[in-house]
């Protein structure tokens, strides 16, 4: 059994003096892991790292067996961010989202949403990465079978949008939800307005105009919380450290600009 296919490096664990078991997510396969030959060799080291887009070669006698996995670099993908120390901490969040899809079920809206989150990424812009990696969550959550509904007020009111539910993962408009504020969870008005687009957009948020910091970390709370509720706690995981610090970098942002 064989494939070639575009992937994104998720991780990679040592396996002799310079092979290695790397983890990869391919565009038309899914998530993978091979064993590496020289991956951390010389040669290598300098591409095979978490966060580069290479072009993966997989083949193995069987296909429940580990197999090879053979990486070449890819012309023209975004590199990781290495100057931004928020960016690196974006990046760490992100690997460890796409790690949650299931081994060797293809997701491919996932992987061009990821590769779309890696080139603002790339660019440290901060005004755009955060919110694309929110509306990957989403999608994310909605690949794994626990998407929120967010396409109407489940109370029953008209009326943009502005709240979640934070059991149930449905909407409620702003005036109907307002009595239980304090219970739910704030719905930016870009994550609304961007359910019926495509993941894979450009553009965080074509609707409603530029999310400022506090839209971005009410965005990332949101999802953060759905997928610690419906797929680590399940699994006994906890979420990485990288969330909180984005977290706390932009609400620090919002209240310096009021």
């Amino acid at each position: 059994m064989e494939w070639t296919d575009e992937a994104i490096i998720l991780g990679l664990r040592p396996h002799g003096e310079t092979s290695a078991v790397v983890e990869v997510l391919a565009r038309a396969h899914g998530r993978w892991r091979g064993l590496g030959r020289g991956a951390r060799s010389r040669r290598n080291r300098s591409f095979v790292q978490p966060g580069r887009c290479v072009q993966a070669r997989w083949r193995a006698r069987l296909a429940d067996q580990l197999g090879h996995m053979q990486l070449e670099p890819l012309p023209g993908a975004p590199l990781p961010p290495l100057a931004d120390a928020l960016a690196l901490e974006g990046l760490s969040l992100l690997l460890f989202d796409l790690h949650l899809l299931p081994e060797r079920e293809p997701a491919p809206s996932v992987f061009e949403a990821a590769m779309v989150v890696l080139t603002h990424l790339a660019e440290a812009d901060l005004s755009a990465w955060p919110a694309l990696l929110a509306r990957l969550e989403l999608h994310l959550l909605a690949t794994m079978g626990y998407g929120l509904d967010l396409s109407s007020c489940a109370l029953g009111g008209s009326g943009p949008l502005a709240w979640v539910s934070p059991r149930t993962g449905r909407a409620a408009s702003l005036e109907a939800g307002r009595p239980w504020a304090d219970r739910l969870l704030p719905l930016p008005a870009f994550l609304a307005a961007g359910q019926g687009e495509r993941h894979t957009s450009d553009n965080p948020q074509p609707a409603t105009g530029q999310p400022g910091p506090a839209d971005l970390a009410d965005a990332l709370t949101l999802t953060g919380h759905f997928i610690a509720r419906r797929i680590l706690a399940p699994r006994g995981l906890e979420m990485p450290p990288a969330r909180r610090r984005i977290v706390e970098v932009l609400r620090r942002q919002a209240a310096e600009a009021r």
